[in-house]
């Protein structure tokens, strides 16, 4: 008979083949979704010519505390990121409301996603707005990408790899036409603005930069993951920094009423490269949504994993696919839950709780940084590979920038999130209650 230990190594573990570029991939393709097709009309209404600025300060913001993640991410190997990082610096408690959270927000993201390229594709055919078409896009879509995420993380980076490319190139044409026919004067002058405008423009493009927390999730799939991560963090914040920042030079300087526009960018290629220029852009469109969507599943899923793997939830949400070492089930259960948010429009109201859950994760990930500089930490976390210059300064600046973020969400999304924390302390007691009744082992 095998012994318990034997038993645990005959285990299925998962298969680490994740590079440098796949996790930067995962990255970008995260930050990059539809928000960049949509964002220059809601900035150049709320801060005019500086809006191009404003993306420069909040790519200096979000590396900020994606420095941070480059730190702490680089002193673990395992499977889940931000949960991983808090569970060593703060416990099991605060680690679960971190790994819960953003489990939620990836399902509930992926569910407005899919709704989204339903409705970007019912503009050239309208059946798909509602009825049985929505219905059977959303359910093809979210069940194609559930099956090859479950057939090996290689099929899943390559998937991603692919959209990512894809969703860039029409961005690329688009701003490296644009120079030939942009009129710079109509970015000056800087107009004054209020206060509460600035601080508005400031928080919404804070979130815009939001996704890149989750590149550290499925580090047990990488090859070298305390080598490639802050690789991967910096890498995609300095990548989606420059192509938001000259996507939006480019919409305001070669169209003339973006502020008014509800597809500025879509308008500003029809504007100086015809109808072709336009639809690249909208296609663009629905390919990062559809990329963005296959992130969620490969990320959501190994979060669940994670919290499984670590007893926080049933192991039955830790299984590992013998043949094709996926988290099978875990991806399945994060699909299906996607499905039904999307298919019954749930996801509207849900949704709220991401403004929560990066306040929860960045100031999880920041304020793990500094706590496991202390020397009460050495030997219980492995050293860092990377780490951020000038001590405290940016870990501080990370909290901070962090903080700001409840200050602009709305009564309903702070409401949603705080349901949502108190949700995930009700499933963490329940499941610390089985344990000590012998329920889960």
């Amino acid at each position: 008979m095998s012994s318990p230990g034997n038993d645990r190594e005959s285990q299925p573990t998962l298969k680490r083949a994740l590079g440098r570029w796949d996790l930067t991939a995962i990255g970008i393709n995260q930050v990059i979704g539809v928000s960049i097709f949509l964002m220059p009309s809601q900035l150049v209404a709320l801060i005019g010519n500086w809006s191009p600025i404003g993306f420069v300060l909040a790519g200096l913001a979000s590396l900020a505390v994606a420095l941070c993640f480059a730190e702490v991410g680089s002193r673990f190997e395992g499977t889940g990121g931000p949960y991983l990082y808090t569970r060593a610096a703060f416990g099991n408690f605060v680690a679960f409301e971190v790994g819960w959270m953003q489990w939620f927000t990836r399902a509930t993201s992926q569910a407005s996603v899919t709704n989204g390229i339903a409705l970007a594709l019912a503009f050239y055919w309208p059946m798909m707005k509602a009825g049985a078409s929505r219905a059977l896009l959303i359910t093809t879509l979210t069940l194609a990408l559930a099956f090859i995420n479950t057939r090996g993380i290689t099929q899943s980076a390559r998937l991603v790899n692919s959209l990512t490319i894809a969703k860039l190139v029409p961005l690329v044409l688009f701003i490296a036409v644009g120079p030939f026919f942009a009129d710079l004067t109509k970015l000056v002058p800087l107009p004054e603005i209020s206060l509460g405008s600035a601080a508005a423009a400031g928080l919404l493009l804070i979130f815009t930069f939001g996704g890149y927390d989750v590149i550290g999730v499925p580090a047990g799939e990488a090859k070298d993951p305390r080598r490639h991560l802050p690789f991967a963090f910096v890498t995609t914040i300095i990548t989606v920094t420059v192509v938001m920042t000259a996507a939006q030079v480019i919409a305001m300087t070669t169209y003339d009423d973006v502020a008014g526009s509800t597809t500025p960018l879509a308008d500003a290629a029809l504007a100086f490269m015809g109808p072709a220029g336009a639809a690249a852009i909208g296609l663009g469109s629905v390919i990062a949504m559809t990329g963005n969507s296959a992130g969620q599943v490969l990320t959501g899923s190994r979060m669940l994993f994670a919290l499984a793997e670590n007893r926080a939830l049933p192991r039955f949400f830790g299984y590992i696919h013998p043949a094709h070492r996926t988290p099978s089930k875990a991806i399945w259960f994060t699909s299906l839950v996607a499905l039904l948010l999307a298919l019954s429009g749930s996801f509207v109201y849900l949704a709220t709780v991401s403004a929560v859950s990066r306040l929860v994760t960045y100031i999880g990930a920041s304020a793990a940084t500094l706590a496991l500089r202390r020397e009460r930490f050495e030997g219980r976390v492995e050293p860092a590979t990377f780490t951020i210059p000038f001590g405290p300064i940016v870990p501080i600046v990370a909290i901070l920038v962090s903080v700001a973020l409840p200050f602009g969400a709305t009564r309903a999304q702070l409401l949603g999130g705080a349901a949502a924390l108190v949700a995930g302390a009700v499933l963490y007691w329940l499941n610390v209650a089985a344990r000590r009744g012998g329920a889960l082992r």
